[in-house]
């Protein structure tokens, strides 16, 4: 045996091309991550008993009492935010002599290369138009003469990739036969991949609707029958599930190509998995794609489309990987949900690409997206790990952009902490003990400062709180009078005074103009619930009057239902 060295495996490689195995991975994980979700629970829903202290920093008192205690919170905690960007693409600058040498070498080949790409893209337009042409019925699966024309736009999309860099792409297994794997899914990490997968399975795919409108890869990908879903549509959302299940059930479609992260990250983490492609129930296998590289990242993340391609084009080589892994089938002989399906599918995907699993998902992107928009010096900041929140709170990640909305008029610092007196402006409240209060119950570690994450959890954990709909009720109800279903300024003054006693005129004005959303001089009954539910905090300034209407008990009666 030859001396071993840095480069030698350390196992012998196996065979080439082998059978295609069946994967089951069993319920061992199941317990690790019902103790860790319970884990996530707890550590939301309970205080804090050892961060009761001062930094020096607050202006609060670390021991005021909990304003949402009459809702039946038992305080708040929020666990630390993760310090991993999936988005991040470190290599977004063009920095170190050899790069900017690469490059002016290298423009000439980019302008052949760009050239290359037009062409080829033209050729497969033209080749898609053609087989498209006529073709009525597109609720049926193509026929074959049309699906042979699209040869030439598969072939053209190989040149396409040859055209990026990507001469030659290193593959590890094989393609399952379709009727094994109807469903494939894939990490995503750039726009490369649906171009090769388009060569290389002609699928099927799911994409957001917008797709469609893009010039030329709007037609190629129409004849790939596409289906379309709108992420925030649950209507939407239910017909590409079903979409996914007529297809994937029938040989005459090709197999349904899903990202089930919903986007593109760095390739370093693994995102929560959406879970249309596990609701059907069919066998799924499991494809990586890595893009090794030490100058260049390739991975589409917090980098424009347009510097993405350009950096492609001036790179001598690009390097590719694609791993087939071994069929995920559904477990036998039991009913087994879509979530741990879909947990079990992401546990073998991380594991054959050896990174970490995170809650991150597309909302997180949207946020990220927001703060850099606003110019914040540390955008990554504002990330919350989306899918655990949607998981804990069922706000959708709309809301969570709302949420940021309010936080980012707060003026937070360049750590992205927002101090009292920003936080009770934007409330249109003013220093006192109820503020206090409220301030204090979301600041969990007591540090006189609160975080977006901080401010997001403390919304969402009092909208989610049972009482809180009848609270909005009732104090809408107490606050009109003489049977009108709208609330003047007057009214809407006596109710909150007895919370915050020194108001004064502009005051009371500020706060109505906030309830009054429609600006009309009055505030109905859904001006009412639409700022409570968009500053669910607020409904503090109501508890002199619930508690005096009897809510503990309605709370306690409630509650003992919930149980």
């Amino acid at each position: 045996m030859a001396d071993p060295d840095l480069s030698s495996p350390l196992l012998p490689s196996q065979p080439s091309d082998p059978p295609h195995l069946i994967l089951t991975i069993h319920d061992s994980l199941s317990h690790n991550n019902n103790s860790s979700s319970s884990n996530r629970e707890s550590c939301v829903n309970h205080n804090h008993q050892n961060s009761h202290h001062n930094n020096g920093n607050s202006i609060i008192n670390s021991s005021t009492k909990n304003p949402y205690e009459f809702l039946g919170s038992k305080g708040l905690e929020v666990c630390g935010s993760s310090t991993v960007d999936p988005f991040l693409n470190k290599t977004g600058r063009i920095e170190g002599l050899y790069e900017w040498l690469k490059l002016v070498v290298c423009l000439p080949v980019a302008a052949v290369r760009l050239v290359l790409f037009g062409v080829c893209l033209l050729i497969g337009f033209l080749a898609t138009k053609v087989a498209l042409y006529g073709w009525k019925d597109r609720q049926s699966a193509m026929p074959v003469w049309r699906s042979r024309i699209m040869w030439i736009t598969r072939i053209s999309a190989r040149f396409i990739l040859f055209s990026f860099g990507y001469h030659w792409i290193r593959r590890k297994g094989k393609p399952a036969p379709r009727d094994s794997a109807p469903i494939v899914v894939s990490n995503h990490v750039s726009y490369i991949e649906p171009i090769f997968y388009f060569y290389e399975l002609f699928p099927t795919i799911v994409a957001a609707e917008s797709h469609d409108s893009i010039p030329f890869v709007g037609t190629i990908i129409r004849a790939m029958q596409v289906i379309y879903v709108n992420r925030f549509s649950p209507p939407s959302r239910k017909h590409a599930v079903n979409e996914i299940k007529r297809k994937a059930s029938s040989d005459r479609f090709p197999r349904v190509l899903l990202f089930p992260e919903g986007t593109t990250t760095n390739g370093r983490i693994l995102m929560s998995f959406q879970l249309g492609a596990f609701i059907p129930g069919y066998p799924i296998q499991p494809v990586i794609v890595r893009y090794p590289h030490v100058h260049f990242d390739q991975s589409w993340g917090n980098i424009s489309l347009a510097k993405l391609m350009f950096r492609m084009f001036t790179q001598f080589h690009n390097f590719m990987e694609v791993e087939y892994l071994p069929v995920v089938s559904p477990l036998p002989n039991q009913k087994e949900t879509a979530v741990h399906f879909a947990k079990r599918t992401s546990h073998a995907l991380a594991t054959g690409l050896n990174v970490i699993q995170t809650s991150h998902s597309y909302g997180d992107l949207m946020l990220l997206m927001k703060a850099i928009e606003s110019k914040q010096e540390k955008p990554s900041n504002y990330m919350v790990e989306m899918a655990k929140v949607q998981s804990l709170f069922h706000i959708s990640s709309l809301e969570a952009v709302d949420f940021l909305d309010k936080f980012l008029l707060m003026n937070p610092n360049p750590s992205g902490c927002v101090k009292f007196h920003d936080f009770l402006k934007v409330l249109r409240l003013k220093a006192c003990t109820l503020s206090e209060e409220i301030f204090s119950f979301i600041d969990a570690e007591k540090s006189g400062t609160i975080t977006f994450k901080q401010f997001l959890f403390g919304s969402a954990h009092v909208m989610k709180l049972p009482l809180f709909r009848q609270a909005c009720e009732l104090a809408f109800a107490e606050c009109k009078s003489g049977g009108n279903d709208y609330i003047l300024e007057h009214e809407l003054e006596n109710l909150i005074r007895p919370a915050i006693p020194d108001l004064n005129a502009d005051e009371v004005h500020e706060l109505f103009n906030l309830f009054d959303s429609d600006s009309d001089g009055e505030i109905s009954k859904d001006d009412f619930n639409t700022c409570l539910r968009k500053n669910p905090l607020l409904i503090a300034l109501f508890i002199p009057c619930l508690l005096q209407k009897g809510l503990p008990e309605t709370c306690d009666r409630i509650l003992e239902e919930v149980v």
